[in-house]
């Protein structure tokens, strides 16, 4: 089958592997869409801390069953979606209900290969029915689903003021979520592009670009108090540092996007606001479940979200292109 492998930083080969091999339990997938988002361009670019080369990158994925085991649930040609986070269902985080924190946890795309191949075997649990949803809406589910995790894990109330920092996928997927709690959101970003798309094609009313003169802009739009809950989706160090300037007294920091190195805060700062600190990683079932209700029932923009198209075997020259493009890219998806 071909698979296209990031053979090291700024290297991506398409090459000939065998077939996987469909073990017990598990459901064999004919992969169809490949979302792109910042993972994929921080293993393409070297500046992912949980991965070892070479990766077959790949982890928002729609597809096609190709095979499924007796008695399964699923049959052959259903359109289907995949979780990539694979857990081991014993350990402490598991046992508590956490298996997107799993300590042994295999990120399809990231820990292990992933899904930029024609096919792909997965543990059955790891399937998810797609029916009624588009192959590339399918593929967007993932990235959405991280968005309604860090929502869930804020636990927002109707009517909090809520900031989300950086306006690319999981930002915007952040957004969405917590607009659709009945939170007012103002959306801040580096690149004037993101921010205009997002009013225009996805309905944010309040986005400021970031200036000298933000903390005041923002300290303005709420009457100096600040915000009930930030979600940093920047995964840069010194805009996460920055965001805690932006909690209310009382409020919560929701840290979305991952870098690595040290995370400092003032502490004088972070405790005289009593400030509650929260990681939201991956997701769980049940926002994947959250997400795909929110799309039949309309009240995400899913089409508007896909920017960009592609086939495949364009990768290696699409993949830096999408990259150097960022201000005008929200959601690409490769297509098998």
């Amino acid at each position: 089958m071909k698979a296209i492998v990031c053979q090291q930083p700024y290297r991506l080969d398409i090459v000939e592997r065998a077939a996987p091999t469909v073990g017990l339990g598990e459901v064999l997938v004919r992969i169809r869409r490949v979302g792109l988002c910042g993972t994929d361009y921080h293993i393409y670019a070297g500046r992912h801390p949980y991965l070892s080369y070479p990766r077959v990158m790949g982890h928002e994925l729609a597809g096609e069953v190709e095979h499924a085991p007796v008695g399964s649930t699923f049959s052959p040609g259903q359109r289907v979606a995949i979780n990539p986070y694979l857990s081991c269902g014993t350990c402490v985080a598991c046992r508590k209900g956490k298996p997107n924190a799993c300590v042994t946890i295999s990120v399809l795309g990231v820990h292990a290969d992933g899904g930029m191949c024609e096919l792909l075997a997965v543990p059955e649990s790891a399937v998810i029915d797609v029916a009624g949803l588009s192959l590339d809406q399918a593929a967007m589910i993932e990235f959405l689903a991280i968005g309604a995790h860090a929502v869930a894990r804020a636990a927002l109330s109707a009517g909090d003021q809520v900031l989300v920092v950086g306006a690319g996928p999981i930002g915007i997927a952040a957004g969405l979520f917590a607009q659709l709690s009945g939170a007012r959101v103002t959306l801040i970003d580096t690149r004037a592009a993101r921010l205009d798309f997002a009013r225009a094609a996805l309905g944010f009313d309040d986005t400021v670009a970031v200036d000298e003169d933000i903390a005041a802009a923002l300290a303005a739009r709420t009457g100096g108090a600040m915000y009930d809950a930030v979600f940093d989706a920047t995964g840069v160090l010194a805009a996460m540092t920055q965001s805690l300037a932006y909690v209310a007294h009382g409020g919560k920091l929701v840290l979305v996007g991952v870098a690595p190195g040290d995370l400092v805060f003032a502490d004088p700062e972070f405790h005289k606001r009593e400030t509650t600190l929260l990681a939201s990683r991956n997701a769980l079932a049940s926002d994947f479940a959250h997400v795909i209700a929110s799309i039949t029932a309309g009240h995400i923009p899913i089409d508007a979200l896909h920017t960009h198209s592609f086939d495949a075997d364009d990768m290696p020259t699409r993949l830096p292109q999408l990259i150097a493009e960022a201000d005008h890219v929200l959601k690409a998806i490769a297509r098998f």
